[in-house]
């Protein structure tokens, strides 16, 4: 056999062979496949309680403008800084005991609230306690992030100030999964309270989305691991060296047995 075609016999086979490892079904690309069957469907309420670390940012407001100066960090005309770093700073630092220090009133536990039940407690201790008539109040987390991390577009982390975000919003925020995502093991790791735990998806399926992790929480980190296919083709070709290394092998054994064929005839 010539030189020539056991190349082209060893390329071919090499080819094949990654095209056979390459393939997806439309089954294991196509997300929340059985959508219709869960439609319309109630989305959990689940509502971010405030934790150790998180950074408030608390805004008072009241019909006399300059009656809400005492409760308001930045009182310079109540005028917000639209840098968020800036706001990071200024802003209300839960502590290790889950409370706050507010202007007037003092210390304030934070234990157990949301943004919006804080914003209804503050309001009731300022009308309550006759410091404002009818006052206002807005409550925002600024150091809400996610993390993505794997067989995504854009890995990295991200962070956001809405009250809500949904899981696929964050999946948005990198870029969608890549072609070679597993979309059946999307590994969710949440740390609430202390305590971490770890949750698997499947989005080719719409059963996850009624349950708590339809809404992403600070913090949470999401890893997209490869699919099979990808795993199989990585292996084949995980090492150049290697590649090269057989091809070479392969190439001087033919060279050899034509050669010896050569001076035997």
């Amino acid at each position: 056999m010539k030189i020539k075609q056991v190349l082209k016999i060893f390329f071919f086979a090499t080819a094949l062979l990654f095209l056979l490892q390459s393939c997806v079904s439309k089954k294991e690309i196509l997300y929340m496949q059985d959508l219709d069957a869960y439609s319309p469907m109630e989305l959990s309420n689940n509502e971010h309680t405030l934790q150790v670390d998180d950074i408030l940012n608390i805004t008072v407001g009241a019909l006399v403008p300059e009656a809400a100066f005492p409760y308001n960090k930045n009182t310079v005309g109540l005028q917000q800084n639209t840098n968020l770093e800036v706001m990071k700073l200024e802003g209300y630092l839960v502590s290790q005991t889950k409370t706050i220090n507010f202007p007037v009133l003092g210390t304030l536990s934070v234990a157990g609230k949301t943004t919006i039940t804080l914003e209804k407690d503050l309001k009731e201790r300022l009308k309550s306690g006759g410091y404002l008539i009818d006052p206002t109040v807005t409550v925002r987390l600024l150091n809400a992030k996610v993390t993505l991390l794997g067989e995504v577009k854009a890995p990295g982390t991200y962070t956001f100030t809405e009250n809500n975000m949904s899981f696929l919003q964050a999946l948005g925020l990198a870029g969608d999964l890549t072609i070679n995502g597993n979309r059946t093991d999307i590994i969710l790791i949440r740390n609430v309270d202390g305590i971490q735990s770890t949750s698997h998806l499947n989005l080719t399926s719409a059963d996850w989305l009624s349950g708590p992790f339809e809404r992403i929480k600070p913090n949470d980190v999401i890893v997209v691991n490869p699919n099979g296919s990808k795993i199989k083709s990585s292996a084949f070709f995980g090492s150049a060296s290697s590649f090269v290394a057989i091809a070479s092998l392969l190439i001087s054994t033919v060279v050899l047995i034509n050669s010896f064929n050569y001076y035997r005839f």
